[in-house]
């Protein structure tokens, strides 16, 4: 049985801080794999069930999984809930139980509970594959980000990355921080009083935004209007835009090297201003693009024997 537990953890993604660095890169190579594939879809997931199991939303990940599993051959069930109606803990377990007794063969899931990915990870006979668990970790996010990097700059140790927004809330800035120390780059964080993790302090220091505008990448984060509304955190949205957005002024004084990034969905004119998104250094859409790849080879990585 400890075998068989072990074996299903590694083929389970449930974050980046105890992946090590030989597995990261696989997943990294993969998806390089994936990418060079011409053919729409490679079936080797044939006859494989995979449930997308999202208690909280989300469309741009849930259909980049989608389109990852279905170019791998697999029969995906889609199971979406509204948070409200989700609220427990228990009702999380009921339901990944129920679709794991009618045979699905891997599960990816999107939660709110910090600590319930791993404690459902403990009772479930299948793999499950994170696609961000409250402000814990979004791996394949992260994956999908290092990937955008290695395209751009061939390799990632040494790169200097800065990561700019809401640390607090952020499971993207997480995984990023994991994945790209394991990796050898060093990470920044830049992020007003209220928006800062001071457990996060001893492994990245917080700069300010014009030292964060020196890296090799800036990572905008999302501001998440809805934590903040009413909280006092954020007075207004044109003053974070001003302090510690990526406006077209900022943009403009990046080293031509640089390149920009956001993990999506953008609030435009506050992280980042509307004519940046597409700037020529932007990889926002890029990092869209890559997202099918890393999954393809997370899901792969989930269903191997």
């Amino acid at each position: 049985m400890a075998m068989a537990a072990s074996a299903l953890r590694e083929r389970s993604l449930l974050g980046l801080k105890h992946l090590s660095s030989a597995e990261i890169n696989w997943i990294l190579d993969r998806a390089a794999y994936w990418e060079g594939q011409t053919e729409k879809v490679i079936p080797i997931l044939k006859d494989r069930f995979i449930s997308n199991m999202f208690f909280e939303n989300s469309t741009r990940t849930r259909f980049s999984f989608e389109m990852a599993e279905k170019r791998l051959g697999a029969e995906v069930l889609n199971f979406t809930a509204s948070s409200s109606s989700v609220e427990k803990g228990e009702s999380i377990y009921d339901t990944v139980r129920t679709l794991e007794s009618m045979g699905i063969d891997a599960g990816v899931i999107r939660l709110k509970p910090i600590g319930l990915l791993e404690e459902l990870a403990e009772k479930v006979s299948i793999p499950l594959v994170n696609a961000g668990d409250g402000n814990n970790e979004h791996p394949t996010q992260a994956l999908l980000d290092l990937y955008t990097m290695k395209q751009h700059f061939g390799e990632l140790k040494g790169l200097k990355v800065s990561i700019i927004g809401d640390i607090k809330h952020s499971r993207v800035a997480r995984s990023n921080l994991w994945a790209l120390q394991k990796l050898g780059a060093q990470v920044k964080f830049c992020a007003p009083v209220s928006m800062r993790a001071p457990e996060l302090e001893r492994h990245a220091p917080y700069v300010s935004i014009d030292e964060a505008m020196c890296s090799d990448v800036v990572m905008m984060l999302r501001v998440q209007l809805e934590r903040h509304a009413g909280a006092g955190i954020m007075s207004s949205a044109e003053e974070y835009r001003l302090n510690y957005g990526m406006t077209e002024e900022r943009a403009g004084r990046l080293s031509p090297h640089v390149i920009i990034m956001h993990p999506a969905p953008v609030n435009r004119n506050v992280e980042i201003d509307d004519s940046v998104v597409e700037h020529f250094q932007s990889r926002i859409f890029k990092q869209m693009e890559n997202g099918v790849p890393i999954r393809m080879a997370v899901m792969e990585r989930a269903m191997r024997h």
